[in-house]
């Protein structure tokens, strides 16, 4: 019964992993399904009531693929994404290195929560667009202004998210490390860390659209290049297809790059879905 009852067991396992698979595949193809049933009847909505008004206004998204078909074509649209991504992507790691520290910091040691914890709270509420004109005076029209504006506004959220989940650690997880003497390095780098990494990917996924606000508001301000600039010639020469043209490569952006941390995140912490339930 026993040689039996091995012999059966890896045959049920497999059972179970296939089915399992078979579930997921079909979640994920209904998901596919319902998404781009929602694209087309946006499109749709779209489409209708953009021609229902003046077309200095508003453009249809037929106006706007075939604006931006154009602009790929004579190259204005690659040269305004390279323009933004070289100081949104710097901006955006320099966010990470910054804020992932300072929220383990700030979560871990109640002497640093104490030190600098109200900054953090006051640089997540506050509206840095104030702080651009101030930003254009230290760091001038170029590239350093855009950076730090995209660092800026990211990094808080970062740190804040990474903060809240040091604090949702559980007490007895810490617990178990001191009693086996860690030191506090160490309870930090395989106990805290590990247990934090959703948190950080939130912080992550919120920073992406923070980063784009930044690196939007700074071109605005400076009108030196960039999708924002393209945003504000197109506005400023009443073409609505350009600008939204612009506004739907910088959602697409946005959306690629949310998507891009998801699959970071299945691949440092896999086990996340399966204790959340995300994945139903």
């Amino acid at each position: 019964m026993t040689a039996l009852a091995e012999q059966t067991a890896p045959v049920a396992d497999d059972e179970t992993a296939l089915s399992r698979k078979i579930r997921t595949q079909r979640r994920s193809g209904r998901d596919r399904l319902v998404t781009a049933g929602g694209v087309v009847v946006l499109l749709i909505i779209w489409e209708v009531a953009a021609r229902q008004v003046n077309p200095i206004l508003a453009a249809p998204p037929s106006a706007v693929f075939t604006a931006l078909v154009g602009m790929i074509s004579d190259g204005s649209m690659p040269q305004a994404v390279w323009e933004s991504a070289q100081p949104f992507l710097v901006g955006y790691l320099l966010a990470i290195v910054v804020g992932i520290p300072v929220g383990l910091l700030v979560g871990r040691f109640r002497v640093v929560e104490a030190a600098i914890g109200w900054l953090v709270i006051a640089g997540y509420a506050m509206p840095m667009i104030a702080l651009t004109p101030v930003f254009m005076l230290w760091f001038g029209l170029g590239f350093a202004v855009k950076t730090a504006m995209v660092m800026t506004m990211t990094v808080f959220a970062i740190a804040i998210n990474t903060w809240n989940g040091v604090q949702n650690v559980p007490r007895t997880t810490i617990e178990v490390g001191t009693a086996f003497c860690a030191s506090q390095p160490r309870i930090l780098w395989q106990i805290v860390i590990p247990s934090v990494i959703p948190s950080i990917m939130t912080g992550l996924r919120i920073g992406i659209g923070k980063a784009v606000v930044g690196i939007v508001i700074a071109e605005f301000f400076t009108a030196l290049g960039g999708i924002g600039g393209v945003i504000v010639d197109a506005g400023h020469s009443f073409q609505p297809d350009r600008m939204f043209a612009a506004v739907v490569v910088l959602m697409l952006a946005a959306v690629a790059l949310t998507g891009l941390i998801g699959l970071v995140e299945r691949w440092i912490a896999p086990w996340n879905r399966s204790i959340t339930g995300s994945g139903r």
